[in-house]
């Protein structure tokens, strides 16, 4: 029983010892994989800058990506800032632990020194059978003889302990010092992540200074961008009139099964692709393998020109050139038009939502084809005055403009 006892001690030393160690491992890989990615996508904003930067026509595309790039380094920071953090934690949890493990073996060796001084008084054979003998019955003696025998073995598992104890005395005095390098490492690297942040903003603001000095070519592409948006904006409710008109139709048919969901009649499987779009939401896709969203949806400022507000009815991602769109959901091709300034449009339906995929250059897809998710739709334009590769894209549920990025995965 006393054994168990001990081993039953000793195992729950080791987990309350090795519990928050798992914990933090899990923690800091986690930490370093948020790093890494974003590590990687700021390396690709740059990729992305130097391709802007060989345009001879400076734009504010380089604010833009200048901005995303801020932004992902601010999340470095961010990142290295709560690994740090963790660290300082495993720091103070580690301190203390070798304050109490340098206790808990003071006291250890304290009582082990006391047993060692009473065996050594009492280490005399003649002693311990005359202590026996003078038992007053057998029971007694054979008490006495039990205690004896415990008391060895107890004095043993002292000695063990001892020696367990010093032994992850020497293990939390190395992994103290294991984390007070890294604490320095990632001090020096947060410092040199901040130099950077400050020269990229630097950088930003200069361009943006330089580029507010042709306001009048901004304001220019600003109106053709607002023209060129209303175009695609008209045709694509043309074509949600459109078919919402041919499925109405349809489901007047004899034998039809539509059910009118929203504004759309739709069959039942068409019902089910619908709420299997639906329940995607933040999880779906993004429409090209990489890229970096240079334009949000909505009312924003312009990243050049002050007190001048820019509508967006989809996103803009800038990719690299020759990026090929791909469809983030199964569904079908409901047309594939052309629009001014907007090159080749391909709209794909799905159920009652709508994705939009603007600006390509060549097209892989037909009207009426079926499509899958992740399925080739087309490759984005490159802008060969701007050498910008930017696609526009759009999600609609019915006649309603939704936000691309609550749909699409966050990066």
């Amino acid at each position: 029983m006393f054994r168990s006892y001990v081993k039953a001690l000793l195992v729950l030393i080791l987990m309350l010892s090795t519990g928050p160690v798992i914990l933090y491992s899990q923690d800091r890989t986690k930490l370093e994989e948020d790093k890494k990615k974003l590590e990687e996508e700021i390396e690709y904003s740059n990729q992305l800058l130097e391709q802007t930067q060989k345009s001879k026509q400076a734009s504010s595309n380089e604010v833009s990506v200048l901005k995303s790039k801020i932004k992902k380094r601010e999340a470095l920071i961010g990142t290295i800032r709560q690994e740090l953090t963790l660290i300082e934690g495993q720091i103070g949890a580690t301190a203390d632990s070798i304050v109490q493990l340098n206790e808990d073996l003071a006291e250890l060796k304290e009582e082990y020194a006391r047993m060692i001084y009473y065996a050594y008084k009492n280490q005399n054979v003649y002693d311990r059978l005359m202590f026996i003998f003078a038992a007053e019955d057998f029971n007694q003696a054979y008490q006495r003889l039990k205690y004896f025998q415990y008391y060895n073995q107890y004095r043993q598992q002292q000695a063990l302990l001892i020696q367990q104890k010093t032994a992850e005395l020497q293990e939390k005095n190395l992994l103290l010092e294991e984390r007070k390098r890294e604490k320095q490492s990632l001090l020096g690297m947060e410092q040199k992540e901040k130099d950077q942040l400050s020269r990229e903003k630097s950088e930003k603001d200069q361009t943006v200074q330089s580029l507010s000095k042709k306001e009048k070519d901004l304001r220019k592409t600003i109106k053709e961008k607002e023209e060129a948006a209303r175009k695609l904006q008209k045709a694509i409710e043309d074509i949600i009139a459109e078919e919402i008109r041919l499925a109405a139709e349809r489901a007047k048919e004899p034998g039809s099964s539509a059910t009118t969901t929203g504004m759309f009649p739709l069959s039942p499987a068409e019902m089910a692709l619908s709420a299997d779009f639906a329940s995607n939401r933040g999880r779906l896709p993004w429409p090209v393998t990489q890229g970096i969203i240079t334009g949000q949806f909505g009312q924003q400022p312009h990243p050049v020109l002050t007190n001048v507000k820019i509508m967006n009815n989809g996103i803009d991602i800038m990719t690299s050139p020759g990026m090929e769109a791909k469809s983030i959901f199964q569904g079908v091709v409901t047309r594939v038009i052309n629009v001014p300034n907007n090159n080749n449009v391909v709209i794909v339906r799905h159920g009652e939502f709508l994705t939009v995929y603007s600006n390509l250059d060549l097209v892989f897809v037909h009207k009426g084809d079926e499509v899958t998710t992740g399925q080739k739709l087309g490759v984005v334009f490159t802008s060969p005055d701007q050498s910008k590769t930017e696609l526009h894209f759009e999600v609609w549920q019915s006649k309603t403009l939704l936000n691309p990025e609550e749909w699409i995965l966050r990066r």
